[in-house]
């Protein structure tokens, strides 16, 4: 149950940012970060973890939050940031982003941070497990994130509509797999997640074989 009163007590910090991400586990397109500074006494009806709610509840919200806020700040680190210097440092980087672009409207007093992984932004930071949870400001920030995403993948759909990026939104289902077997991995897939093309070979062969005397 989501906590309206659990970023007040970081309030004696200053304005309180609150960030999250979306997309770590998928096998492509980017990770996405949202940072949020709500004003002070702010509720938003029905905000809760983007994991919790309905595709349709997010899209509304997405809305909300960003017409409530003080200050919103939404990044990205692409699939070869990722490949390049791992999906963790790829989502604290994505993170940082967000929380820059926020200091440019307000400077947060302190950012609370979903997971137990910190970075340096400059200002000060905690970390909160399972904030999106607890905290309205990652609550808030979780779901920009997951929204913004998936509508990045629908546009990546249009472009490469051979691996259903729109239903999947890139994460490693049996069809997504089989895809990438059957067609190769496309320009946004992440290289360092495709470990499964030789892994699970065998299974992709007998899947792939399936699927064409299915018609």
């Amino acid at each position: 149950m989501l906590d309206y009163g659990f970023d007040r007590q970081y309030s004696a910090s200053g304005c309180v940012c609150g960030t999250d991400e979306a997309g770590r586990g998928p096998l492509a397109g980017p990770v996405v970060a949202a940072a949020v500074i709500l004003p002070d006494g702010c509720v938003i009806e029905g905000l809760d973890d983007s994991k919790k709610l309905s595709e349709k509840k997010r899209e509304k919200l997405f809305d909300i939050i960003r017409e409530k806020a003080l200050a919103y700040g939404i990044a990205e680190a692409s699939n070869e940031e990722i490949d390049r210097i791992n999906i963790l440092n790829a989502s604290l980087a994505s993170m940082r982003r967000a929380v820059a672009q926020v200091s440019e409207t307000v400077k947060p007093g302190i950012v609370l941070v979903d997971g137990n992984r910190n970075t340096d932004f400059g200002i000060p930071s905690v970390t909160v497990v399972k904030g999106d949870s607890k905290s309205q400001s990652i609550a808030a920030a979780s779901v920009l994130a997951k929204v913004y995403r998936d509508r990045l993948m629908a546009e990546l759909d249009r472009q490469y509509p051979e691996y259903d990026f729109k239903k999947h939104k890139g994460y490693p289902t049996h069809e997504h797999m089989l895809a990438v077997y059957e067609f190769g991995p496309s320009p946004v897939h992440r290289k360092s997640f495709l470990s499964f093309l030789e892994k699970d070979q065998d299974k992709l062969e007998k899947m792939l074989r399936e699927k064409k005397a299915n018609g």
